[in-house]
């Protein structure tokens, strides 16, 4: 059997990482890709035989203290040959002494935690079809007017790491919108809604309860483009559960949130909406 070639994948490469998501139903944003590649140009990694792809694994270093681990695929045809042990080991070691956290299959979840991971939650997908809402609250904003700074400093809240430049990216990237809800001058609630391969996810979604939760997302709701929505949501937070169920949706699909250390502690009574699977 040829040997396996493990390589970081440029950034100008990660589309492949991308499209096999795609394939395997994790139905990724269009523009993905450009916006992964910036918290760590070397946390991709593809194994290559005969320079044809077969694996692959990202596991982003955000800071010194935390790394996110995602797009753990084997190619059909190539799997239970040891591989993806292989590209798996490479992502960790990447990681070095960080904490590493991923979103994983609940059927992996056992494989997982021989790697040294842990259950902290369930996140679960919600979609469905949902109609353009009335006129926004006029206290609702473009979230690209609002100081990064301020937007950074409730991210910290809710996310383990600083990750300044990739919101820059998310917030900025043509065809991503956003939109903030602004109490008194200070920031209550802000997300980002994008198009994907099919309908359009809404992630982040933040707030600091219900009400503001809502607020902006019937902004986003009112953005034109498909009717499609997803909305990924920690099963931990009810308020959250509630709102997804009250627009309709319904569950479509379910991860483990894992940690390998000490599960950080967020704010997850804020989160109403993932920024993603794949990098937390």
């Amino acid at each position: 059997m040829s040997d396996l070639q493990i390589r970081n994948l440029r950034p100008d490469e990660i589309s492949i990482a991308i499209d096999w998501a795609a394939a395997e139903g994790w139905n990724p944003g269009l523009a993905d890709a450009a916006c992964f590649a910036i918290p760590d140009t070397l946390g991709f990694f593809v194994g290559e035989i005969d320079g044809e792809p077969v694996a692959t694994v990202s596991c982003v270093n955000y800071d010194d203290r935390f790394a996110f681990l995602g797009f753990y695929i084997v190619r059909a045809g190539f799997r239970g040959r040891g591989h993806g042990l292989r590209i798996w080991n490479a992502a960790i070691a990447h990681a070095g002494a960080r904490v590493i956290g991923l979103d994983g299959v609940v059927a992996q979840q056992d494989n997982y935690k021989k790697s040294g991971f842990q259950l902290a939650y369930a996140n679960v997908r919600y979609g469905g079809i949902v109609e353009a809402p009335p006129r926004p609250l006029a206290e609702v904003v473009a979230l690209d007017t609002i100081p990064l700074a301020l937007v950074q400093a409730y991210d910290a809240t809710v996310f383990p790491a600083p990750r300044a430049a990739f919101l820059r990216a998310w917030i900025n990237t043509p065809g991503h919108v956003g939109r903030a809800l602004l109490r008194e001058g200070n920031l209550a609630a802000w997300g980002v809604i994008r198009p994907c391969r099919t309908g359009r996810k809404i992630g982040p979604l933040v707030a600091d309860d219900r009400a503001a939760a809502e607020a902006v997302l019937q902004a986003l709701l009112a953005v034109p483009g498909s009717h499609e929505i997803m909305l990924d949501i920690p099963a931990v937070n009810p308020d959250a559960v509630a709102v997804a169920e009250s627009l309709g949706l319904k569950p479509t699909f379910e991860t483990a949130r894992m940690y390998t250390g000490p599960v950080p502690s967020l704010r997850l009574d804020h989160v109403f909406g993932v920024t993603s699977f794949e990098l937390g």
